[in-house]
């Protein structure tokens, strides 16, 4: 009986192979595609995150600097850095810290635009951490 089966499976072998080979290749192709899929999430909320962060810094600086009310108005900050926090939930460790402490620093901050220095260069220094962590999470994706 042994013997018949060794048969079996000397006369099967290309079909045996064949058919781990397949399985085989399903499964890293599977895998690949969600490797791919999550890789092109993080991307492109990382992006995302970069051009809102650029509004945000613009807002900084039209209420800062030029003291212009209508495109410096923290409720349009407000509203980018509410997205922030959004989009960097999509985002691998340190990116979501990065953007909640942005939230607490626009909270404790922003009254305080175009009236110090102070307010101006804690909200950028924020932004700027949060960038970084951002570029830095894009650089290490598969």
């Amino acid at each position: 009986m042994d013997n018949g089966f060794m048969n079996q499976v000397r006369r099967n072998l290309v079909a045996i192979i064949s058919l781990v080979v397949a399985i085989s290749g399903l499964s890293y192709n599977t895998w690949r595609n969600e490797v791919s899929e999550a890789n092109r999430n993080v991307r492109h909320a990382g992006f995302q995150v970069l051009l809102t962060l650029g509004k945000l810094q613009e807002v900084v600086f039209f209420s800062h600097y030029d003291r212009d009310e209508e495109r410096g108005n923290p409720r349009t900050g407000w509203a980018y850095v509410l997205l922030v926090g959004d989009l960097s939930d999509n985002m691998p460790d340190p990116v979501p810290g990065d953007a909640v402490s942005l939230h607490e620093m626009w909270e404790a901050q922003w009254r305080g635009l175009g009236k110090n220095d102070e307010s101006a260069e804690m909200i950028s220094a924020s932004i700027d951490d949060l960038r970084e962590s951002v570029l830095h999470a894009l650089r290490d994706l598969d």
